[in-house]
């Protein structure tokens, strides 16, 4: 599996602990930054690595910030992603099983080291059901494709 990865500063130090032991379990991780905790904006690297997924470059996108909040708003705003706010291996579960999530955010304020490496093994592990979601996400892909991009 292919992850494309990003975070603001808030988030880099979990993104570096996620990213090195993502690597030594054999995945391959394309970090697209940032590479300090000196500020930067979240829009930046949730939108790069959204659209790296919606490209199909990548398999999955993983993005850190201090929430998990903003970059799951920027994430979502990129054509075929669906970007999941998780705080624990339930929700990510879920929002694989439930909604085929391909983005997963996770807030570095509330998710220690050890949870990040369950939660990020549970969404990469995690198969979408398919089956009764289908029609669910159907009809974001139809609403994403109008052009005026109102209902």
């Amino acid at each position: 599996m292919k992850v494309a990865m990003g975070s603001d500063h808030a988030g880099f130090e979990l993104k570096e602990k996620i990213k090195k032991y993502l690597r030594n379990h054999g995945i391959e991780v394309i970090d697209f930054g940032t590479n300090s905790t000196e500020s930067t904006d979240y829009p930046d690297y949730a939108l790069k690595v959204s659209n790296e997924v919606s490209s199909g470059h990548f398999e999955r996108g993983i993005l850190v910030c201090w929430t998990g909040n903003g970059m799951a708003i920027a994430s979502n705003k990129v054509k075929g992603i669906r970007a999941g706010l998780c705080l624990n291996e339930r929700m990510a579960e879920l929002t694989r099983q439930h909604n085929d999530a391909n983005v997963l955010c996770l807030p570095s304020l509330f998710v220690n080291e050890e949870d990040s490496y369950k939660i990020v093994d549970k969404f990469l592990s995690t198969v979408f059901e398919g089956g009764r979601h289908m029609p669910r996400l159907r009809k974001i892909e139809i609403y994403e494709s109008k052009a005026d991009g109102k209902a």
